[in-house]
Parts: C-alpha cells; sequence; structure tokens
C-alpha cells in the first residue's frame, strides 16, 4: 500500500483505540490505547514504506510512532536521526522498540551504545546498557566485563527505575553468558538486593538478578 497517507494511518489507529488498553498501557508510563497485536497487524499491512515511516514518527503520536518503527528501514537511519529519535522518544514501550528493532539493526549501533551508556541523561543512558545487554550476549569481544561490574556495583542502587532496570540486566547477562564472572555477578546481585521484592507473576522468572541467572543457568544445562 505505497499510497498510504499518515492521515489514514491515524485514522485507523485512532478507531482501534481501547479505552481498556489505554488504562493498562498509561499504567506502564504509555499514552496509547491500541492493543500491540492490532498495532503489528497494521503494520503489517504496510509493509516497510521508510518515507511514510518518518512522516508517522513526525506526528509525536505513540501509537504512530510504534507503526513507524516496524515499517521504517533500519539502516536508512544515519546516526543523528537515531540519537534524535532517542531522545524525542517520550515514553517507554516507544523507547524499547526504538532501541530493540530499529538501533540493535543499524551499522551505528556499537558507536551509539558508546556514547548513550555515558550520557548524563538517564533514560539515554538506559539505552546504552540495552545495547550493551546484546552485546554482553552475542558479541562479547572487546568489551570489559570486568569494568561494567565496576559500574554496576557502585551505581546501580541508587540509579534512576529505567537505567537501574537496563544495569540490573547487564548484571544478569553477564552472570549468565560468562562463567567466569558468575559469582561476581551473584555476588553484586546479592548484596546491592535490587528488585529483590519486585512482584513476579507465577511461571515468570525474578528480575532479581541472582534468582535469574540461577535459574537461567539451569535452563542451560543438559537435561
Amino acid at each position: 500500500m505505497t499510497d498510504t497517507t499518515v492521515a489514514e494511518v491515524l485514522a485507523e489507529l485512532a478507531a482501534l483505540e481501547d479505552p481498556k488498553a489505554r488504562a493498562v498501557n498509561e499504567r506502564h508510563g504509555d499514552d496509547h490505547g491500541v492493543n500491540l497485536g492490532a498495532l503489528r497487524a497494521v503494520a503489517k499491512r504496510l509493509r516497510t514504506q521508510q518515507d511514510l515511516a518518518r512522516d508517522l514518527w513526525a506526528t509525536g503520536d505513540s501509537a504512530a510512532r510504534l507503526v513507524a518503527l516496524l515499517i521504517c528501514r533500519p539502516r536508512a537511519f544515519e546516526r543523528v536521526d537515531l540519537d534524535t529519535m532517542l531522545r524525542d522518544a517520550r515514553t517507554p514501550k516507544v523507547h524499547d522498540w526504538l532501541v530493540g528493532y530499529v538501533v540493535k539493526k543499524s551499522p551505528h549501533a556499537d558507536a551509539l551504545r558508546v556514547a548513550w551508556i555515558a550520557d548524563p541523561d538517564p533514560v539515554v543512558a538506559s539505552a546504552g546498557w540495552a545495547l550493551t545487554v546484546d552485546r554482553v550476549a552475542r558479541r562479547p569481544d572487546g568489551l570489559d566485563l570486568d569494568g561494567l561490574l565496576d559500574v554496576i556495583e557502585a551505581r546501580m542502587r541508587d540509579a534512576p527505575d529505567r537505567l537501574q532496570w537496563a544495569m540490573n540486566h547487564c548484571l544478569a547477562q553477564i552472570g549468565i553468558s560468562h562463567p567466569g564472572r558468575r559469582a561476581r555477578a551473584l555476588d553484586i546481585g546479592e548484596r546491592l538486593e535490587v528488585l529483590k521484592d519486585y512482584p513476579t507473576p507465577p511461571n515468570c522468572t525474578s528480575p532479581y538478578a541472582p534468582v535469574w541467572i540461577t535459574e537461567m543457568v539451569r535452563r542451560q544445562q543438559p537435561a
């Protein structure tokens, strides 16, 4: 559907607005009421359209931005584009999808990771840590894992929520993926007790790093 307009997409998303979905999303800091399954169906029908994606992003509407992130070409964005988009991503879901679906696939991902992880804005820094989690798991060569653990040990307990969450994920991933650092990762998690009391639904793994690490390592063992 190469002739689809921004106005048509916005009208379709408005028709999909669900007050119950909005209430749930708003509890998590998001400001749209479109069921994500329905939103993905819109994006699937539109398929890849970079120009439309840019125009949808420019609306500032969160549901439109989520569609934009699903129909864009990640490699078509320049580094400055992605940096500007991240700083303008006002809600958690848009932020997470931008990092997970677009930045990770960009040739600029690692340069942005290094820049963002040192950024004074904790939300921007959290994106740098999220990209570092991916490196820890998939391409750890060149990473200073002990240096990352030093920073986590010194700063995670008092970090703002989104940054703390991303740092905790990195701590857990180091413990899961790197047996030589597992004991230290477990020790840091036990001493800092970050997310120890986080409410975890039944059949889900706790985000408390010692429990998370132990459970994921157990799952990796031969039956």
